[in-house]
């Protein structure tokens, strides 16, 4: 039985052991990680991203009233609401109840719900767990209610949650990678046109780890906000919609040193995309080493928001000769560093990064090994 398999069916557990009857509609989507194209989705500019053995499931069943009731086996909130709340309660049911107020605006006011939600998928390790929750909670719900609409509006209705609810002001590649990501692949995805394509990752002689630093972040956070408020800026100063459009040679032209950063930051990122699909589709994973670590420099310098434990993380990689690459990845201040490694390497990658790293924070990162998996399943029972 697969990972998703095993969680819809930890989720129809919970859900009876919860309420005492079956759910109507089960959705499970995963987690995603990033191999380059970091801050790069909001200025409608190139990503890279792969979903990951690592899901989020949700079962749900409507009431004929028009309460809420929320459970869940890694969140320890539990929650119960007369009906959906105007604002944000600064806890994990603010992305359920954020996409149901979008689905309600869409598609006319629906009934509450009871809904029990599954992980087994980290939180605030830039691994996108809110992204595969509002999937996952959007496809239940609409699965419920009967209505189909297409895997794009979907995406754009999480990612409308997301930044108008919940107050994250995130672009659409999360929602995008839970809902469309292909087994083998990574999708390079232009996120003005949303074209898409499938970009084979590498075969099984390289391997992916995720170094998780154990420093959580919290997207919705100033900082995020913060950089998304320059980058606009920097391309108000261009005269530009956005800082997709810009070039190098524009750069000296803000006089802004931050917002000349962070432009710098994104101009260079989209370029990092671009070169990263072409050696995957030449079958040439080792061309990625330098654009991963060309990536981390970026977001540590010009972007500002990495941290001295990502750094450690990456110079520890560095120093192993079966590492091909590494950057932090998600939106910063903590979370994971993405390593490519040659994968009969991957148990002296860890001895060495968990030593070097205990050796200056007194603590071991976790690790996770992961595979890319495709995207959510959706399942209505009855």
């Amino acid at each position: 039985m697969s990972a998703t398999h095993q969680l819809d069916e930890r989720a129809r557990s919970g859900f009876r052991q919860a309420f005492g009857y079956p759910p109507v509609a089960v959705a499970v989507a995963p987690g995603r990680m990033n191999i380059v194209g970091e801050h790069t989705d909001y200025n409608e500019g190139w990503v890279l991203p792969a979903a990951i053995d690592r899901h989020v499931a949700v079962a749900l069943r409507l009431r004929r009233d028009s309460h809420l009731a929320l459970r869940s086996d890694r969140y320890q909130t539990a929650a119960e609401l007369d009906g959906l709340p105007p604002r944000r309660q600064g806890n994990w049911t603010d992305y359920l109840v954020g996409v149901a107020r979008e689905i309600d605006k869409q598609h006319g006011v629906g009934p509450g719900f009871d809904v029990f939600v599954a992980s087994d998928l980290p939180v605030g390790s830039g691994l996108s767990s809110s992204g595969a929750l509002e999937v996952a909670s959007a496809l239940a719900m609409l699965a419920a209610r009967g209505i189909e609409i297409s895997l794009l509006e979907i995406a754009r209705l999480c990612q409308t949650a997301e930044n108008a609810f919940v107050g994250a002001r995130t672009g659409i590649m999360d929602q995008f990678t839970a809902l469309k990501a292909r087994a083998g692949n990574a999708i390079l995805l232009d996120c003005r046109s949303m074209d898409e394509e499938q970009v084979p990752l590498p075969d099984g002689r390289f391997a992916w780890l995720l170094a998780d630093s154990r420093v959580r972040h919290e997207l919705a956070g100033s900082a995020y906000n913060q950089r998304r408020a320059e980058c606009e800026a920097a391309a108000t100063a261009l005269g530009l919609t956005s800082l997709r459009d810009a070039t190098e040679a524009d750069l000296e032209r803000i006089t802004s040193p931050t917002e000349r950063k962070r432009a710098r930051h994104v101009v260079t990122e989209n370029a990092r995309v671009l070169q990263a699909a072409d050696a995957l589709r030449r079958r040439a994973p080792r061309g990625l080493g330098p654009i991963l670590y060309a990536s981390h420099e970026s977001l540590r310098l010009d972007f500002a928001v990495s941290c001295r434990e990502l750094d450690l993380l990456v110079e520890l990689a560095a120093g192993t000769p079966q590492a091909i690459g590494a950057r932090m990845m998600g939106g910063g201040f903590g979370g994971c560093v993405l390593l490519l490694l040659e994968a009969i390497g991957i148990d002296d990658v860890e001895q060495h990064l968990a030593e070097g790293y205990a050796q200056e924070f007194h603590k071991t990162p976790e690790f996770y090994r992961v595979r890319s998996v495709d995207g959510a399943m959706s399942e209505r029972t009855r």
